[in-house]
């Protein structure tokens, strides 16, 4: 692999005008700096990016930090933030924080000795001084983490609300959620709405918290059996609402004639399941948009004319609601 002193020397100048070429900093005249670039591309040689940016005291990398990189959710999300990153010349570096603290405090680590650029933040984190002590722009996306840290989120409670005012429309006589875990914001918020719409009708609801990456389907199906008599159900994530089909299928209910299920983020599996699956869209391509415009803005030190914006959601209807 060619180095900076093969290039020199093809070039026939010094190492150091080599780098100020490659950095763009200093002058050089125009024909010594062709020569520099034609020995560049004649020896194929590429930069080092991370001594680059020691030099620079920059990157040109944001950082990513989500708590599970296999969710459907959050790869569609991370390929939304990936597309806008590099629509602005930049690159993304992704950190996958398992809900794990000590992992957490690793990548704050790598990130204050790379000189990243800025952050956005998923990560379900309650290590906010961390965060702040970074001295780098910081945006977080799904909840707010400071009031003085910009946020981009969904209007989740609205998605609870339109979720309920959907299912109350055949009338329904027991209603279960399969609520995400509920320390995490999004969920109290989907509930929330879900639940006062749900009390204004005197609807009983009957709710079970799972995990959202690993939802136990034993667990579904026992609160099912429990209530054999339910007949509209919402979960908290599309991925719980595939098991509970999955269950409900297999206990011989006929979706929607005698369960009517509404999911949450309208995954791309939910338009191919059979039947397909009715969700709650969260507008992933404007939030991954969104956030880099807002964190390009705090890079270069302008004033966001927002500091927390909230998109709005929108039901999808399919095939498991009438």
């Amino acid at each position: 692999m060619p180095t900076i002193k093969d290039v020199a020397k093809k070039a026939n100048v010094s190492v150091a005008t080599v780098s100020r070429v490659i950095n763009n900093t200093g002058y050089v005249n125009h024909e010594t700096r062709k020569m520099v670039q034609d020995a560049i591309d004649a020896l194929g040689y590429v930069p080092n990016e991370l001594a680059r940016s020691l030099f620079r005291k920059t990157s040109n990398i944001i950082a990513l930090i989500v708590p599970h990189i296999s969710t459907y959710f959050f790869a569609e999300l991370i390929e939304a933030i990936e597309d806008a990153v590099t629509k602005k010349g930049y690159k993304l570096m992704i950190f996958n924080s398992k809900d794990d603290i000590g992992l957490e405090k690793k990548y704050i680590n790598v990130i204050s000795q790379y000189n990243i650029d800025g952050l956005i933040l998923v990560a379900n984190t309650r290590t906010v001084k961390s965060y702040m002590d970074l001295d780098i722009p910081v945006l977080t996306i799904d909840h707010i983490l400071d009031e003085s840290i910009p946020s981009i989120t969904s209007n989740n409670v609205l998605g609870g609300e339109l979720a309920a005012e959907l299912l109350l429309k055949s009338n329904p006589k027991k209603v279960i959620h399969f609520r995400g875990p509920s320390d995490l914001i999004t969920v109290v918020d989907r509930a929330k709405g879900f639940y006062q719409v749900m009390d204004q009708k005197n609807v009983d609801v009957y709710t079970f918290d799972l995990d959202f990456k690993t939802p136990d389907i034993n667990d579904i199906e026992m609160f099912i059996k429990k209530h054999p008599d339910v007949d509209g159900i919402f979960c908290s994530s599309d991925i719980i609402a595939i098991y509970a089909i999955s269950v409900l299928q297999r206990l011989n209910y006929k979706i929607p004639d005698d369960v009517e299920i509404v999911g949450f983020d309208n995954i791309e599996l939910a338009n191919v399941l059979f039947p397909k699956l009715t969700s709650i869209a969260q507008p992933i391509d404007d939030i991954g948009t969104y956030a880099i415009n807002n964190l390009m803005a705090l890079i270069h030190k302008k004033k966001l004319k927002q500091k927390h914006i909230m998109l709005p959601v929108m039901l999808i209807e399919r095939d498991t609601t009438k």
